[in-house]
């Protein structure tokens, strides 16, 4: 048997005393750890924390503000806004889109139309944002929703503003369209430093005057401080800053007879501008075919979108700004002008027209068989001779023809308030060395200039660059800036910012030679090219036909009915009236129209009639006619 173990009693006490102070010591550090980290939470960074507090308990709501209204020179509405709801679905706060969009399919009507643009917004846009998953419901549908609202977090209704295009494809290039916001859209958002007043902005103009006045037309967001619940729904408003709407445009055109020409033009292509001469004010631009600009407002759908970039037709394409085109014999009133200024022709001095002209081995024949005969200025541009101006040019030279024609802006941007305009070509010695790479193409042959006298060759020129040379020849030398906006209103203050006509420069013509050039231009309609279809005009008016040959027939004979009808020629026509106090100046190009005067003279007619006269044309477009003369 063992002796018995005895414990020491002050061992034992000491040694539960020194784990009690371990322990103790223990418990008041870790106090004095959340004793230090409180101090630090509740007054070192007691502003930093009341901060993000409110912001997690106060959201800024963005108020998208109202777009502004465009409106015609007489008032009439061509773009304008309406509210109506929106079904959307922010993607951050949804497991499973796909199998959501199902239910709510159940619900409310979801076309696979519906489905696609969705795809096509969620591709392009962030998962934090609310995307529509169906625009523009009916109060039955929103009623239907709402009931059923706690099966879908993430989904809710919006009422959004929506661009309304109430005239529908009329004056479409020059309206342009919205669309939803791109990285290209907010990095001109971010140049002009307006990222704050684009917050909650979903669309931005893309073309036409929706694009140019995007700044003026988007006015100023406004934004609501929202109290919200820790579920992140809205308890209350606390403050609000109304939006400001933007600026209303009203503009130079005229909507009834922009309805009047697009009528005349059919289911024909091509581009007519008209201007007012003594301001530059764009009475109409047409461009034909157009397309509905209403179709862009909630995302197009991808059938659409197809239809307009693969037609042959091109709709999307604005042929008045954008499309260049030989000028064909309208150039020939220029070349006249021309030649009496730097002194190189007479009214009296003619030529013996044969019906061709040979230079160089080659054989320029004009359009007339056996010729014109004895032909003078006054007849060669009543009559159209191409002989006469083919022997003008090689006299000239490409460096007189180029220098005057670029006083009268052909071959450069007008200068409209619409961006992309295209330049079109002025030849000249200068342009070919620039356009070509090899160093015998960049020569220029004598031979070359024959044909820029009839407006052929290199010539190519824009449908606005056209009317503005008229313009200009309408007012005895003075050129305006051609534009669409005529003033800027403020809907808040009412003021209006008037958009002053600006005199581009004033040529220094001779307003004798000026008045030779008219008076032939008025011959055209009485006795020449354009007679026929300007038969029993209650006004006079001043003209030009012209045909612009599409591609090269080898020295055979132009037969029109023989030629696919894309290949045939383009016809154009110049005009303005009254001849003597011109109130519009225009140009009209109708697309593998075949004679000037045939196609287009016919169009301008009705132009003339209704801006002069009041008088309403058929609804049909005009029948081709056959006429004495091809021009």
């Amino acid at each position: 048997m063992r002796p018995a173990e005895f414990r020491n009693p002050e061992q034992e006490l000491d040694r539960f005393q020194r784990r009690l102070a371990v322990a103790g010591g223990f418990v008041l550090f870790a106090f004095f750890l959340l004793f230090a980290r409180f101090f630090w939470l509740q007054v070192v960074q007691h502003e930093h924390y009341q901060t993000r507090a409110e912001d997690n308990r106060i959201s800024l709501v963005p108020i998208v503000p109202n777009r502004g209204v465009i409106v015609d020179r007489d008032g009439v509405v061509l773009a304008r806004n309406y509210s109506a709801y929106t079904l959307e679905i922010t993607p951050s706060r949804v497991a499973d889109l796909e199998a959501v969009i199902n239910e709510l399919a159940g619900i409310i009507d979801i076309q696979p139309k519906d489905r696609k643009r969705f795809r096509k917004l969620l591709e392009e846009s962030k998962n934090f944002e609310s995307l529509p998953i169906r625009t523009r419901l009916s109060d039955e549908e929103v009623a239907r929703f709402i009931a059923q609202r706690f099966r879908f977090p993430g989904v809710e209704i919006k009422a959004r503003l929506f661009r309304q295009y109430p005239q529908g494809d009329l004056a479409s290039h020059a309206m342009g369209y919205i669309g939803r916001v791109n990285d290209r859209d907010l990095e001109k958002i971010g140049e002009h430093e307006q990222d704050n007043n684009y917050r909650g902005t979903e669309h931005f103009g893309k073309t036409g005057l929706e694009q140019k006045y995007e700044f003026e037309l988007h006015g100023q967001t406004g934004f609501e401080e929202v109290e919200v619940d820790a579920g992140g729904r809205a308890v209350r408003v606390l403050s609000r800053t109304a939006p400001v709407s933007g600026n209303n445009l009203t503009l130079t055109l005229d909507v009834k007879l922009q309805r009047v020409i697009e009528r005349a033009f059919g289911k024909r292509r091509g581009a007519l501008v008209a201007i007012e001469p003594s301001t530059g004010g764009i009475l109409a631009l047409v461009s034909m075919p157009g397309y509905d600009p209403n179709l862009f407002v909630d995302g197009i759908n991808p059938q659409d979108w197809e239809f307009l970039n693969t037609s042959e037709d091109k709709p999307m394409v604005n042929r008045a700004l954008n499309g260049a085109y030989p000028p064909g014999s309208t150039f020939k009133p220029f070349m006249a002008l021309a030649a009496l200024e730097i002194g190189k022709r007479t009214p009296q001095q003619t030529i013996s027209d044969p019906g061709f002209f040979n230079f160089g081995g080659h054989t320029f024949r004009d359009d007339k068989k056996g010729g014109h005969g004895l032909v003078d200025m006054y007849k060669s541009i009543v009559h159209s001779c191409d002989t006469y101006y083919y022997m003008l040019a090689n006299d000239m030279g490409i460096d007189h023809i180029s220098g005057f024609m670029r006083q009268l802006g052909l071959g450069q941007r007008t200068g409209i308030d619409i961006e992309g305009e295209s330049e079109g070509v002025l030849p000249s010695q200068e342009w070919k060395r620039k356009r070509f790479r090899k160093p015998e193409q960049q020569k220029w042959y004598a031979g070359e200039t024959v044909s820029i006298g009839i407006g052929q060759g290199y010539n190519a020129y824009t449908p606005i660059q056209l009317a503005q040379a008229t313009a200009a020849l309408a007012s005895g030398g003075v050129m305006y800036r051609p534009h669409l906006v005529k003033h800027i209103e403020n809907i808040n203050t009412g003021e209006r910012t008037l958009i002053e006509p600006q005199p581009l420069r004033t040529l220094p013509l001779k307003p004798a030679n000026v008045e030779f050039i008219r008076q032939a231009m008025i011959g055209v309609n009485k006795e020449g090219t354009g007679a026929r279809a300007f038969a029993g005009a209650e006004y006079v008016s001043a003209g030009k036909t012209g045909t612009a040959q599409v591609y090269s027939l080898k020295g055979e004979k132009y037969l029109e009915g023989k030629v696919k009808e894309r290949l045939r020629d383009h016809a154009l026509f110049i005009a303005f009236a009254p001849a003597e106090q011109p109130r519009i100046a225009l140009a009209v190009l109708v697309e593998n129209g075949g004679f000037g005067a045939q196609s287009a003279a016919p169009i301008a007619r009705q132009v003339l009639d209704y801006y002069l006269l009041g008088k309403l044309p058929k609804d049909a477009a005009p029948e081709d006619e056959e006429v004495g003369e091809d021009d």
